[in-house]
């Protein structure tokens, strides 16, 4: 079963809530065929099936509910995972979906995790590298990564589009271009400092973009651990073969071939990154994992079988 675990959905009313409450949402706008419009969706399964994608499971990208006021956030998770669950309904089996917390509002937070995975079903949680600039793997919000370890719960993560908060990288443009992957690395090296995916080992973490900058600087995090973890028992490469990473790399073979030396095929799960890569470079997406010069038995775990199971969609 071939899913997309890294494609994102912006229903039109979720989109215009959060400009509303000054959102920044230029990121969105710049991209065509991820609305609820029949074009939109006729377009995008017509990529999946050209891909032979069955399931992509959506989640809200940059676009994450984190608003100061509770209930701006709470109001607005609810709409967008009842947005997504609506989508479901009408073709569940194309899509699924991962819930969009109200965070930093921790209580209003688990309120609707529960919500969402008890009566909307979805299938894991989706958060940001970070929350309104404060790092997603602070003590806080250990309530929610608790919950999410007592129900095995799958956790997406997506960068928050803040470029690691540096006007180094933010006033160049470089936002997402290398801002994205840095933030995937800084919420990786985050949770094993804070030694989460061994405190709470149930959660199935998928960190995107092969894990940013991690498989380049395997070598150096584990020499470098007094310097950041020295409290840690076990390597910080030990503690980066718990997660998952998504297949994201814009075709990168000799990457792809790096992640999956350094954290295992079966710690690699199929991505696009969908709306940001459309027509032949969605397709794209699979071919250049089907021609890395990975083992076949490599390739069919990455595209066809690892996914499913941690997502608990296996046949």
């Amino acid at each position: 079963m071939r899913i997309d675990v890294h494609a994102h959905y912006y229903p039109t009313a979720y989109i215009k809530r959060a400009e509303r409450l000054g959102a920044d949402l230029a990121v969105v706008h710049r991209v065509p065929l991820a609305t609820e419009e029949k074009a939109d969706m006729e377009a995008r399964i017509k990529m999946m099936d050209d891909a032979g994608v069955d399931l992509q499971a959506l989640s809200v990208s940059s676009t994450q509910p984190y608003f100061e006021r509770e209930r701006d956030g709470a109001d607005s998770a609810r709409e967008a995972n009842d947005l997504y669950a609506e989508l479901i309904h009408h073709h569940p089996k194309r899509f699924a979906a991962f819930a969009a917390l109200p965070l930093p509002h921790v209580d209003a937070a688990l309120k609707e995790l529960e919500r969402a995975l008890d009566q909307l079903h979805f299938v894991g949680v989706t958060i940001g590298t970070s929350v309104m600039r404060r790092s997603s793997a602070e003590e806080a919000f250990e309530p929610i990564y608790a919950e999410m370890n007592r129900r095995g719960l799958p956790l997406f993560v997506h960068p928050a589009g803040l470029g690691v908060c540096s006007h180094l990288l933010n006033d160049f443009g470089l936002t997402w271009p290398i801002g994205a992957p840095f933030e995937d690395t800084m919420f990786a090296m985050h949770v094993i400092q804070r030694q989460i995916p061994q405190r709470y080992p149930k959660i199935k973490i998928i960190v995107p973009h092969l894990g940013g900058a991690i498989p380049a600087l395997f070598t150096r995090i584990d020499t470098t651990k007094p310097m950041f973890a020295a409290q840690n028992s076990e390597p910080p490469s030990a503690t980066m073969r718990r997660m998952w990473y998504d297949t994201v790399a814009q075709g990168n073979s000799a990457a792809l071939r790096c992640a999956c030396e350094q954290f295992g095929a079966d710690r690699l799960v199929y991505g696009s990154d969908y709306p940001y890569q459309l027509h032949d470079q969605y397709l794209g997406s699979v071919k250049y994992v089907q021609e890395s010069g990975l083992p076949k038995a490599d390739v069919d775990k990455i595209l066809d079988r690892t996914a499913a199971g941690l997502l608990g969609l296996a046949k």
